[in-house]
């Protein structure tokens, strides 16, 4: 059987963005095929040095507020035309771990999380629906508080609809973005998915490559 053809999005976000846990890397890209995630990708936002933030002490043996981070903040756009279908921004933004003793504390607390389905690991999020019956696609880890949609809305390519968070199972503020055939649950399946670029190109960043959107 041949591998379905993956549903192509926008990027969304502007700026420059580092993707990480990419499906070009490997499937699953997160390690697991569970609640969907087979083909998810992530985006950091970076300045122009490639940072995600400044490096201080606590870098290395801390929590870092995420207000530091050159993501947290900035503003997440609708990739596909669709319907809202899903809206949730009450989660905290917890703090940032870059730390490997901070990450590994914080990586035993990932069962947990789990169990709560899509908002423990999600966090705040927006899900879209690009037709009636799926498949949908889901932005994750937004900034609490930050919606710009409500369920049954009708968006558009490029319309805000939240901002980068650290919320849900996030270590720090970035995007996560995934396509499947359900929004909630341990069995929902994942869909390959590909961005169209500036040029009109289309592809999946591969892991540690920096795309530059619009400015």
């Amino acid at each position: 059987m041949s591998a379905p053809e993956p549903v192509v999005l926008a990027y969304p976000f502007t700026g420059l963005w580092r993707a990480e846990n990419s499906p070009a890397r490997r499937v699953p890209s997160h390690g697991t095929e569970a609640f969907g995630v087979s083909h998810a990708i992530d985006f950091v936002a970076v300045d122009e040095r490639g940072l995600s933030a400044p490096h201080t002490w606590r870098t290395w043996v801390a929590v870092e507020a995420p207000e530091t981070f050159v993501g947290f903040g900035a503003p997440v756009l609708a990739p596909v035309d669709g319907v809202v279908v899903a809206v949730h921004d009450t989660e905290l933004d917890h703090g940032a771990r870059r730390s490997q003793v901070r990450l590994a504390a914080y990586m035993l607390g990932q069962a947990r999380r789990a169990r709560r389905g899509v908002v423990g690991l999600a966090g705040n999020h927006v899900g879209i629906a690009l037709a009636d019956g799926g498949p949908y696609v889901l932005l994750a880890h937004l900034r609490r508080g930050s919606a710009r949609v409500a369920v049954g809305d009708t968006v558009e390519v490029g319309q805000p609809v939240g901002e980068c968070g650290n919320s849900g199972n996030s270590t720090e503020p970035h995007v996560h973005v995934q396509v499947s055939d359900a929004l909630d649950g341990i069995g929902a399946r994942g869909v390959p998915l590909a961005f169209r670029g500036g040029d009109g190109t289309v592809g999946v960043p591969g892991e540690g490559e920096v795309v530059r959107v619009g400015r």
